[in-house]
């Protein structure tokens, strides 16, 4: 949630991310900040080389919980959710991420230690997700692998 806020806070975005608002805003900081601008001295240079990635993965990362990029990949997502397996659990701070068995992995911010143990502990560890994280917490699919074959 941190990571969220501190995003929303650098893109002036409140409550739910609009793509075409966050576009702007990103173009509008990416031309202020862009390192070709801030030629002076080599520490402007550097803290505006240090912002220009902080702006990109910015947006690669609200673009990817925003609500319409969520929406494309429900269906996916629901496929995932109910027909996959948990296959790996990392949690580390508030980040809950879930690796399938079909190869998806997905991110669930806001996951406290206790649940992730009551998680881990469950009897029925996909039924527990199903009914207490999936849909509950904000997520995003950070990464799929792909088998071989």
């Amino acid at each position: 949630m941190k990571r969220i806020n501190q995003y929303k806070k650098l893109f002036n975005v409140e409550g739910d991310i609009d793509l075409a608002v966050l576009k702007k805003s990103y173009r509008n900081l990416v031309k202020e900040w862009h390192p070709d601008k801030h030629t002076a001295d080599d520490t402007q240079k550097e803290e505006a080389e240090e912002m220009s990635r902080q702006i990109t993965d910015g947006y690669a990362f609200l673009k990817s919980i925003a609500p319409e990029t969520v929406a494309k990949g429900l269906d996916e997502y629901t496929d995932t959710i109910t027909n996959a397996s948990i296959d790996d659990l990392q949690h580390k701070s508030m980040l809950l991420e879930v690796s399938f068995t079909d190869g998806a992995t997905y991110e669930y911010f806001g996951v406290n230690k206790n649940l992730f143990s009551k998680l881990v502990n469950a009897d029925k560890m996909q039924r527990f997700a199903r009914r207490n994280i999936y849909n509950s917490f904000t997520y995003r699919k950070s990464k799929r692998t792909v088998e071989a074959e």
